[in-house]
């Protein structure tokens, strides 16, 4: 299939998944327990009070009635309004969108370089002592939740050494917490794959030829080996970029960082349905857009992969 067909195929299958995705978070919505209303007034609001600030909000309607009202303004370019602070969903998300891809960025830079680099090691000394010792922390940053090494991690380096911020949103010296925890699970899946694809790849035909020929296994693993290696960490990477921007939610909530992710909890928490919604819709953009450029970047890594038939 040629490339416009392919971008074509891509963004029609976005469409389709925001239709699907507005019409399911309605619907979940609405069978949760609470209501926005009362979220405003108090608990120990009138009830005519309660039932007014409903009808101004709309939440009392049919659900379709306000599904097919959300879509028309969704095709004005409108994600609605917060109940609460009555800011425009859109500029709120759009202002704390760049915290969440600056934490994204840094994990996934942090993921892939430390996590490339662990897995080269094992798959270049395997069995061996290294090899084991890097596999048992691998497994224990793969098995770990994210909430639990957080705040092992902010015990260590804020309470105990006093070395680094705790929480908040800032320069580097803030994102290092909240990079490092995001980037573990993540890591330590590109360490093990990484690890599995260099063996594979050093046993392969071609590079007995290469060691014949005399070029050492450092050169042959580095040159010739990781690039067979890259394809399925490129795929690791890639999705787990798009969960990243699609909102940190317990990392950022741990280290209070004011992204995407912090933003959802607090509208799950005051029941803010066009927050809620808002967010889901922008992590369904991203993590489709981050799944088509990963199918891009295939075809610069692996020539064998091709977005055109027939090469």
């Amino acid at each position: 299939m040629s490339v416009a067909y392919f971008l074509l195929k891509k963004t029609l299958v976005l469409a389709l998944l925001l239709i699907g995705v507005t019409g399911l978070a309605f619907v979940v919505l609405k069978t949760l327990p609470g209501d926005p209303a009362t979220g405003l007034l108090g608990q120990h609001a009138e009830e005519s009070d309660v039932r007014r600030i409903s009808e101004e909000l709309g939440t009392k309607k049919p659900v379709l009635v306000q599904y097919a009202g959300y879509l028309r303004l969704l095709g004005k370019g409108e994600m609605g309004r917060s109940y609460y602070t009555k800011r425009r969903v859109a500029t709120e998300i759009g202002k704390k969108l760049p915290n969440t891809l600056r934490l994204a960025v840094a994990a996934s830079i942090v993921a892939a370089l430390a996590g490339i680099a662990v897995g080269l090691i094992c798959g270049f000394h395997a069995g061996a002592l290294p090899d084991k010792l890097l596999y048992v922390v691998s497994l224990a940053g793969l098995s770990m939740p994210v909430f639990w090494s957080g705040l092992l991690l902010m015990l260590f380096f804020s309470l105990k050494l006093h070395l680094l911020p705790p929480s908040g949103t800032g320069g580097i010296v803030f994102l290092i917490l909240p990079a490092i925890t995001l980037s573990l699970p993540t890591l330590s899946t590109v360490a093990r794959i990484t690890r599995a694809s260099v063996i594979e790849a050093m046993d392969m035909p071609f590079v007995r030829v290469l060691r014949a020929k005399g070029l050492r296994d450092n050169r042959i693993m580095f040159v010739h080996a990781l690039s067979n290696a890259l394809i399925p960490v490129v795929t690791i990477v890639g999705l787990d970029f798009g969960s990243f921007l699609n909102g940190a939610v317990l990392t950022e909530t741990i280290f209070g960082w004011d992204g995407i992710g912090r933003f959802i909890v607090e509208g799950v928490l005051k029941r803010d349905y066009p927050v809620i919604i808002g967010c889901i819709l922008t992590g369904t953009v991203i993590f489709v857009f981050i799944n088509a450029l990963v199918d891009v970047l295939y075809n610069f890594i692996d020539p064998r992969i091709r977005v055109t038939s027939g090469k």
